[in-house]
């Protein structure tokens, strides 16, 4: 490396900060909604779908 060159320093990065709590926010959207979504809509409508199947007793011959 040559002595009399300057070391290439990065400028200080920028921070959004508005930026990175709408990720944030978008992130837990993500991952908890679908959750919600199937726990919500499966505990109602699984016991509609669900009839029980009564088979007439027979009394052996």
């Amino acid at each position: 490396m040559d002595s009399s060159s300057t070391p290439s320093v990065n400028p200080p990065r920028s921070t959004h900060r508005l930026a990175d709590i709408f990720g944030t926010a978008i992130a837990l959207l993500t991952l908890t909604l679908p959750l919600w979504v199937i726990a919500h809509y499966s505990s109602n409508s699984v016991s509609s779908f669900i009839t029980p199947i009564a088979y007439p007793l027979q009394s052996p011959p």
